[in-house]
């Protein structure tokens, strides 16, 4: 999978979204290598985030950093402790969740901290600061990622989209067990994880269905013709570094352009790009919708 960036920084500001999927797997990639063998220096902890991060700031200090890895829209940074007279290194790690509107920075310099920077870690390789205007953000100490409260807060999620284990006989399968709108169903996150808001138009969309399809009506043909839009959607807007509506940017500081190529999100009264019908809004679960009432049927 490519991650040619083609970022635009002064977009205007339309509306605000949660990092998904994209956005997460985008930081991920451009933090990994260079947190990869990063030493903890020190730890500073600014507003309370929505979870205490569970132990003394000061027992992070002195371990290395591991691969950074994501599970859905979490992010696990592995933290081993020095190795021990018996050369086992005690596990543990961090892991964080950028919230509604956070997001990662690993710079080699970085000024005071302001008012909206709620942890920074000190490392060999740079300060890695988490910014989140709205704290809807976390960063949890784990024992392991199977174990303590990484555990718990991952134990509800659903497949991984890119998961060559999870097929459209399994997207049906759930999909039947659910008599709410389609679209729902795959923002509920227990089904298949990181597809947002966006996204799910997106593909939706790209699949030819109506977002207010009943879930247990849908065949098993066009789970498939779904599941394919999905990661394909899901896969382009990575390409592209994600979506930025107001908030996002990677850990470079760079914003995402997957909103530039939407087919249909935020289109509503313009024309449909695949068959010249208008693009409609609704609103499900107090969230804008957006389709196209010509190609997508229920």
């Amino acid at each position: 999978m490519r991650f040619n960036r083609r970022m635009a920084l002064n977009r205007p500001a339309h509306n605000s979204a949660m990092p998904e999927l994209p956005e997460v797997e985008v930081t991920r990639a451009s933090l990994a290598d260079r947190l990869q063998g990063a030493e903890v220096q020190a730890v500073r902890l600014g507003k309370p985030l929505r979870w205490p991060l569970g132990v003394p700031p000061a027992q992070l200090v002195g371990r290395r950093a591991g691969t950074l890895q994501r599970r859905g829209k979490y992010l696990w940074l592995p933290l081993a402790g020095p190795v021990a007279a018996d050369d086992a290194a005690p596990e543990g790690g961090l892991l964080m969740h950028l919230g509604m509107s956070g997001s990662l920075n690993l710079a080699a310099q970085a000024g005071d901290p302001g008012a909206h920077d709620h942890f920074d870690l000190h490392t060999s390789r740079g300060l890695l600061r988490l910014t989140d205007p709205r704290r809807f953000g976390a960063v949890v100490w784990s024992d392991a990622l199977q174990a303590g409260p990484a555990a718990k807060l991952l134990a509800r999620l659903g497949a991984e989209p890119f998961d060559a284990s999870f097929t459209p006989v399994q997207l049906h399968a759930a999909l039947q067990a659910r008599r709410t709108p389609v679209k729902a169903a795959l923002l509920a996150g227990d089904i298949v994880v990181g597809a947002g808001n966006i996204y799910v138009s997106e593909a939706l969309h790209r699949a030819g269905i109506d977002p207010r399809t009943r879930s247990n009506s849908l065949s098993r043909p066009r789970c498939e013709r779904l599941l394919a839009a999905l990661r394909l959607t899901l896969a382009r807007a990575i390409d592209l570094g994600g979506s930025t509506l107001r908030d996002f940017k990677d850990a470079h500081g760079m914003a995402g352009a997957f909103q530039d190529e939407a087919l249909v999100y935020g289109r509503e009264g313009q024309t449909c790009a695949r068959c010249g019908g208008t693009i409609r809004r609704i609103v499900q679960g107090q969230r804008s919708t957006y389709f196209c009432g010509g190609c997508q049927r229920r």
